[in-house]
């Protein structure tokens, strides 16, 4: 550490030389309030400062520990005051000083000036670590309010189907073990087309905080701009999508990218087409038979967006039977995990295909909830790694 030192008396600045120049510790020593405050001033910056308090009186000590504090009030402050003169301390202490220490006359109080000033320093860091961490937290926060705005809060579907959606971002720990509810990436929505037609949307940008709520801030506003324009394909939307976002630095800057499934629900002929980008294949359930699979063809399946402007995507289509429902979800849900032996063990598409089969009689909100609960209690309390959506619809 680096520490200047401003002192009253020389016969004792080489004997707190010598005390506190040890490991790798600089200390400059200054026995006259001018020349301290100029050194103070002059940087490099200085670790801590140690100031007598008394000299040539308190009045003059605490004018040069003020001003002082003009020029470095980031950095602790440690005062050696005499036995008599402590209760002056008192306004050091309430205008910034960290610490003192009291200056006995056999000098043992010089034992003690490392530790205090060292104690002093971590101090200081704590704080500073304490303050970026609450900044990070409201940073953090005020990111994931503008990713979450987008995401839509009542889902109108057409008679026969009803719809729930789910997102839940990721979190972290940071200083103080205290976790941090990041910003994410993952996107959801429910649109009435003009032919009305319901177009189904599940995305989910790389990577996390402002650079991925940017993308899918992006990826949305192209979104509503394109339906109206009727593709007559998933496999053309999701293409125009590419080629618009591989021109966007936001998207694929540092090797960012969005997966992205875009899918057409037809309520009259109950068919479901989409294409994929990336993303999860499809699952159906359905409650006539009591099977559960994913459905489409993982060949079906292209790069992610922002990649390559000149990718290719593919259309596939289903049929929606009765008395089903269809799930579309991002990977966070799958690839919730715990280590056991030593082992990555993933929640899996099988955990999904579990809950799914325990809450076939459930409503879409009770399903969706329990999705969301075991995969989260499959961490063993770690939490989720990557932010989560899913889409849950239900045919009569």
């Amino acid at each position: 550490m680096r520490v200047l030192v401003g002192w009253d008396k020389q016969e004792e600045a080489d004997l707190l030389e010598l005390y506190l120049n040890v490991d790798d510790n600089e200390v400059v020593i200054k026995t006259n309030w001018d020349d301290f405050l100029a050194t103070a001033n002059a940087g490099p910056p200085w670790d801590a400062f140690l100031i007598n308090t008394g000299s040539p009186d308190t009045s003059a000590a605490f004018d040069a520990f003020q001003k002082l504090l003009e020029f470095s009030a980031d950095h602790p402050v440690v005062g050696a005051v005499e036995q008599n003169d402590v209760y002056r301390i008192a306004r050091f202490l309430t205008s910034g000083m960290r610490s003192y220490v009291i200056r006995d006359q056999n000098k043992d109080y010089m034992f003690l000036l490392h530790a205090a000033l060292s104690s002093a320093i971590d101090a200081v860091r704590a704080e500073r670590e304490r303050l970026i961490s609450e900044k990070l937290r409201q940073e953090i926060d005020s990111v994931r309010k503008l990713q979450e705005s987008i995401i839509p809060r009542l889902l109108d579907m057409p008679q026969g189907y009803s719809v729930k959606g789910r997102y839940e971002s990721s979190e972290i720990s940071v200083y103080g073990g205290h976790p941090v509810t990041m910003a994410g990436g993952d996107y959801y929505n429910a649109l009435t087309m003009p032919d009305g037609n319901i177009a189904l949307i599940v995305g989910d940008a790389s990577g996390h905080g402002m650079k991925a709520c940017m993308s899918i801030m992006t990826l949305h506003t192209l979104i509503q701009m394109f339906p109206s324009k009727r593709y007559r394909k998933t496999s053309d939307f999701v293409r125009e999508i590419n080629v618009n976002l591989s021109n966007q630095t936001i998207v694929n800057d540092d090797g960012g990218f969005i997966t992205l499934l875009y899918g057409v629900l037809n309520p009259k002929k109950h068919t479901f087409e989409w294409a994929a980008a990336g993303h999860p294949l499809p699952i159906l359930q359905s409650f006539e038979d009591g099977t559960i699979k994913e459905v489409g063809e993982t060949d079906g399946v292209g790069m992610p967006l922002g990649i390559w402007e000149e990718a290719e995507y593919v259309s596939q289509k289903i049929k929606i039977p009765a008395s089903s429902r269809l799930a579309i979800y991002t990977d966070g849900l799958a690839e919730a995990f715990h280590d056991e032996d030593g082992k990555h063990i993933e929640f899996g598409i099988n955990g999904i295909f579990n809950v799914l089969k325990e809450t076939a009689s459930d409503s879409l909100e009770t399903t969706i909830q329990s999705l969301f609960d075991a995969s989260h209690n499959f961490t063993n309390g770690v939490g989720r790694h990557d932010d989560t959506s899913m889409l849950l619809v239900h045919r009569d």
